[in-house]
């Protein structure tokens, strides 16, 4: 009975925001999502490299919408997408003749492994998906994949968070490095 119970919640979702946060959530996020995929574009130009993957736009939610959440923080940003990489591309390399078994593989390890060097950030199971779905574009860079995209687009979203998120008197960001 107490296990069902658990799953009713305990009160209400207190999660209000002003006009002003939303501004500066809603600017940030086009500034540093257009950068990366500016840059993509530029990328795959020259050299062919991607630079965009889809766990960016989870990560843009929480560096612009919730700036001071433990998970946004630049350690759990750029460790948890370096981590979800390497495990997503290790799983993908040994098991990606069975595809579903390194998908539940990649996302479940790279969730310990960021829990482990206290790197947690959501959009890193993502990162670590893609590594195994993301198909033959992404399965060609093998660990390349941990450097760009994964780290050097990451490295972009931080550069316009630091950047946008301390304009406004209201917002700091980081609150903490390590």
């Amino acid at each position: 009975m107490n296990y069902f119970r658990k799953m009713c919640g305990c009160g209400t979702n207190g999660f209000c925001v002003n006009f002003r946060e939303t501004f500066w959530s809603f600017l940030g996020s086009l500034a540093g999502i257009t950068a990366v995929g500016a840059l993509n574009a530029v990328l795959l130009d020259q050299t062919g490299a991607m630079l965009l993957i889809g766990s960016f736009g989870a990560s843009a939610v929480l560096l612009y919408g919730a700036p001071t959440a433990p998970l946004s923080q630049p350690r759990n940003l750029l460790g948890g997408h370096v981590l979800s990489a390497l495990v997503g591309v290790a799983c993908a390399a040994h098991l990606g003749h069975v595809p579903w078994l390194a998908a539940g593989l990649a996302v479940s390890t790279a969730i310990a492994l960021m829990h482990l060097t206290g790197t947690l950030h959501p959009p890193g199971g993502a990162t670590a998906l893609i590594a195994v779905i993301g198909g033959e574009p992404v399965r060609a860079l093998g660990y390349l994949y941990a450097l760009v995209p994964a780290l050097a687009g990451a490295l972009v979203l931080l550069a316009v968070a630091l950047l946008v998120n301390n304009i406004p008197k209201t917002r700091q960001y980081p609150v903490y490095w390590y």
